[in-house]
């Protein structure tokens, strides 16, 4: 589907939501865009991006589970999206705005910030997709934006520490997900948020996440708003 006159193209994008759990609670990473970003400023959002043309070629110790790379390929809109890009390009934002890696030691060498000087290879098989949106009609950017989840526990190194982070998130820190919903949020998020503390909440903290059995999809590629649920 093209873009109406005067409306902006839809780009393929990425969100990381990180997830670290405990016996007391459940947290997840935040941070604040600039107050003069031209998409959602100020606003508190997950780590992500667009997809850039060199992250289908990006090197990965793992790929992106089958189920999640088939559900990718659902509902496309001209063409079908590149699951092994919109993985990459999860991991690829999450190091460049957080400073934090998921990766393994016996991959393909990476160039990517923090991988090429810690010697690991970005690993997608912990990513769970969990959630997508494409950006209304009408506004500044437009993006068909993937969502995944991954527990903290599959960070390398510290989850404190975002000395490596570049400076497009602001106030980088854990929210405790009964806390999260009280900042200025995108609406969007919101309702992501909803959802990853209902999949939080299904199992205890020290048993894995579980797969979800589908994939809520606000669908706005026209100017009629739907929703659906991709299995």
């Amino acid at each position: 589907m093209t873009a109406a006159p005067g409306d902006q193209p839809i780009r393929d994008a990425a969100t990381m939501i990180l997830l670290r759990r405990t016996a007391r609670e459940s947290s997840v990473l935040m941070g604040m865009r600039g107050a003069s970003a031209v998409f959602m400023p100020s606003k508190y959002v997950f780590p992500g991006g667009a997809v850039d043309a060199a992250d289908a070629a990006a090197p990965l110790a793992s790929p992106l589970d089958g189920l999640h790379r088939d559900r990718l390929l659902k509902e496309p809109r001209d063409v079908s999206p590149v699951p092994h890009a919109i993985a990459a390009a999860a991991l690829r934002e999450l190091a460049e705005e957080t400073g934090l890696l998921i990766g393994r030691k016996d991959g393909p060498a990476s160039t990517w910030p923090g991988y090429a000087e810690t010697g690991l290879s970005p690993s997608a098989s912990a990513l769970q997709y969990v959630f997508r949106a494409i950006t209304p009609p009408g506004r500044p950017r437009r993006f068909d934006a993937y969502f995944f989840v991954a527990d903290a526990a599959e960070i390398c190194g510290d989850p404190d520490d975002f000395g490596r982070a570049c400076d497009e998130l602001s106030h980088l820190h854990w929210v405790p997900l009964h806390q999260a919903r009280a900042l200025d949020l995108p609406f969007i998020t919101e309702v992501v948020l909803a959802e990853i503390a209902e999949l939080a909440g299904a199992v205890s903290h020290d048993t894995p996440l579980p797969q979800p059995d589908t994939v809520p999809f606000f669908d706005n590629r026209g100017h009629a708003p739907r929703f659906a649920q991709i299995a």
